[in-house]
């Protein structure tokens, strides 16, 4: 990389709006130095920089070539906004668990064994696994209604919305050989996805997974208590801040006043500008152009820990918080109930 040009580059897959205005808007700074632009690569040669001081990562998850590239980058000094070896450590499951530590309320969640035996396994290779499970342990504790999906999936493939055991078994015959969470329903009155740049800044955008996917956006949300944003604004950081990524969506269903952390494993989250609408996403194009320039600024004056503790901050041990927002509003536990309104869990 020359000295005189710190390149910030994007690399991306079908998404069409995004990468190109992060490029304009970037190059429209006009700041010496710093030139964004598409991630151009052919075979990697090991250990070689990328020639990127900094890089923002849209689509390795779906791509291996991808991820191990980053790595290389990361090796050789380029910064990478997600981190890869985090990303590739990640799970939603281990996200869950650590919520809880973190004192930010989220569904009683139980990690399932896989239904068939993933490849190149048999029998013998699950000798440490009680069978047959203690189903009426998990029910009692999950409730019904609760969502079946992947400990590391997304954008709802695999996802199963189950209301008693027969609904449950079914879908867990059609898991194949992922491994699957149990996860309670939240019967939400309100839905947040909040983009979260830098560990610093917040973006609280109404959201209502219940519509069909291009209208799930809320552009004309009603007004909400200041201090159920203030409590989501303050969740989204401490989450981001505890996993050590620089972009993110955290989605959280609110019940009864308390929002409840679903989703928090978005390291690539949607920035269309048809879907999520031209307010949020100018500002998420700013924010990140703004961290990526400002990455690329520090390049060189500090070291990105490559050791995968590193990235997470020591988690509270204090239990999680179920309190509601408002002091007049009751607490709620989640028990097996009838169904009521529509629930639904994103991922």
């Amino acid at each position: 990389m020359e000295d005189s040009v710190k390149k910030i580059g994007v690399l991306f897959g079908m998404e069409n709006t995004f990468p190109g205005a992060f490029v304009d808007r970037i190059n429209a700074m006009e700041i010496e130095g710093i030139q964004a632009e598409f991630v151009h690569l052919g075979g990697v040669h090991m250990a070689e920089p990328s020639g990127y001081a900094v890089i923002v990562d849209r689509i390795s998850h779906d791509l291996p070539f991808y991820r191990s590239y980053l790595k290389n980058a990361v090796l050789t000094g380029t910064q990478v906004i997600n981190n890869p070896f985090w990303w590739s450590a990640d799970d939603k499951f281990f996200n869950y668990a650590l919520a809880k530590k973190l004192g930010v309320a989220v569904p009683k969640t139980v990690l399932l064994p896989h239904k068939k035996f993933p490849p190149q396994t048999n029998e013998r290779s699950l000798r440490n696994l009680q069978f047959p499970l203690d189903w009426d342990g998990i029910f009692e504790y999950v409730g019904f209604p609760a969502f079946l999906k992947p400990h590391d999936g997304g954008g709802w493939r695999d996802v199963f919305h189950v209301h008693n055991r027969d609904e449950f078994f079914h879908a867990y015959d059609q898991t194949r050989d992922l491994c699957m969470t149990l996860q309670a329903a939240v019967n939400f009155q309100e839905y947040f996805r909040c983009y979260v740049v830098g560990q610093t800044d917040v973006r609280i955008m109404p959201y209502d997974p219940r519509r069909p996917h291009e209208h799930r956006y809320v552009l004309d949300p009603p007004e909400y208590d200041k201090k159920l944003l203030k409590r989501v604004e303050k969740d989204a950081l401490t989450l981001c801040k505890a996993l050590g990524y620089d972009l993110n969506t955290v989605e959280f269903a609110v019940e009864d006043g308390i929002p409840y952390a679903i989703d928090f494993m978005n390291p690539a989250p949607d920035a269309d500008l048809h879907a999520v609408g031209k307010e949020s996403f100018d500002w998420i194009v700013d924010k990140v152009a703004k961290l990526a320039v400002k990455k690329a600024q520090s390049a060189g004056k500090t070291s990105s820990p490559l050791t995968w503790a590193s990235f997470l901050s020591s988690p509270s041990t204090k239990k999680s918080s179920t309190s509601p927002v408002s002091k007049t509003e009751p607490k709620k536990k989640h028990k097996e109930k009838p169904q009521k309104k529509a629930s639904s869990h994103l991922k």
